[in-house]
């Protein structure tokens, strides 16, 4: 059993990070292998997150005084807990291919940008694209414009030398055709 100064030393640990995230994820962990628990942690952390499993008692001492403490005070069973300051929707993604892959891994509940999220918002938030997928969407959706701007400025200019040349071949053949010879001098 750990030590109360122990305790009190990992609950401030972790109240420093909570105090900085933007989503943490709640869930259980139990019947879940070390090698499927491996393959969790590194998921998470590949995406800028961490995933820990402490006691209700830590985590809820933990929470107290940061935006995080709705979702987790008065915690009962196992708990573990996702966060990150970065990604939303990557650590959403990466807890939910766990789950589809791994069944006893389950979420509570959720906390994004200040609020408590459910269990569907949290596979909702799964689903959608990711920060880069939308940037590049926006940046494509930005830059469209003004490509069919710069096209149709280009035609300009090649619609007139088209024209122009069109109506010098005409006037050039039309005269050798049709025209009357000039007349000499003599």
């Amino acid at each position: 059993m750990k030590k109360k100064a122990e305790k009190k030393t990992q609950a401030d640990e972790l109240r420093k990070q909570l105090a900085n995230v933007s989503t943490v994820i709640l869930s259980t962990f139990q019947g879940i292998t070390v090698e499927q628990d491996t393959k969790l942690r590194r998921s998470v952390e590949a995406v800028g997150g961490r995933y820990e499993v402490v006691k209700n008692t830590v985590v809820e001492h933990a929470a107290e005084g940061t935006p995080t403490a709705p979702l987790l005070k008065n915690l009962k069973g196992t708990n573990s807990i996702a966060y990150t300051a970065a990604d939303a929707v990557a650590l959403a993604k990466a807890l939910t291919k766990v789950a589809k892959e791994v069944p006893a891994f389950k979420f509570r509940a959720g906390w994004v940008e200040g609020r408590v999220v459910s269990i569907e918002e949290i596979n909702q938030l799964a689903v959608l694209p990711s920060k880069e997928e939308l940037i590049s969407k926006i940046m494509f959706m930005l830059n469209a414009p003004a490509q069919r701007v710069a096209s149709a400025l280009a035609a300009v200019p090649r619609n007139l030398a088209v024209v122009t040349s069109e109506a010098v071949k005409a006037n050039k053949f039309g005269q050798e055709a049709g025209a009357p010879a000039p007349e000499s001098a003599a």
